[in-house]
């Protein structure tokens, strides 16, 4: 099976070791992550995973953001259409392919966001309204 994927010319240079340390497959860093496989019904997805990764680093808007998931999307549907199986095996991995997508769209947000945000642009907020009615309607 051979898939011609996508990915930006600043992927396709660097080196491995760099890769590496950008994408980490399929979900996000941590325990979360690998809860997501890197495998849609037996087919391996991990290198469209990496690409959208890599891209999601290189981003810098909200569109940057919106066609890192399309070229993701595309990627899966790409890997989808070269792999062998059967007409209906096809048909149920499309779909899985589209909750990625669908994930990566509404849930994305915050691993497209992280460290981008300059220290001027944030803003704190205090919680304190939460905690200080109890002790007044306990008291």
């Amino acid at each position: 099976m051979t898939a011609n994927l996508y990915a930006p010319a600043s992927y396709t240079r660097a080196l491995p070791d760099v890769r590496r340390h950008v994408a980490n497959g399929c979900g996000s860093a941590g325990w979360k992550g690998a809860l997501v496989p890197e495998t849609i019904y037996l087919l391996p997805v991990r290198e469209a995973c990496n690409i959208h990764d890599w891209m999601y680093a290189e981003g810098e808007t909200i569109a940057d953001k919106d066609s890192a998931d399309r070229v993701f999307l595309n990627n899966l549907l790409r890997l989808i259409d070269a792999a062998e199986g059967p007409r209906w095996l096809q048909w149920l991995r499309t779909r899985r392919a589209l909750k990625y997508y669908r994930a990566v769209c509404l849930f994305g947000g915050p691993a497209f966001w992280k460290e981008k945000n300059p220290p001027e642009t944030r803003h704190e907020t205090s919680t304190a309204w939460i905690e200080s009615p109890w002790p007044e309607m306990m008291g």
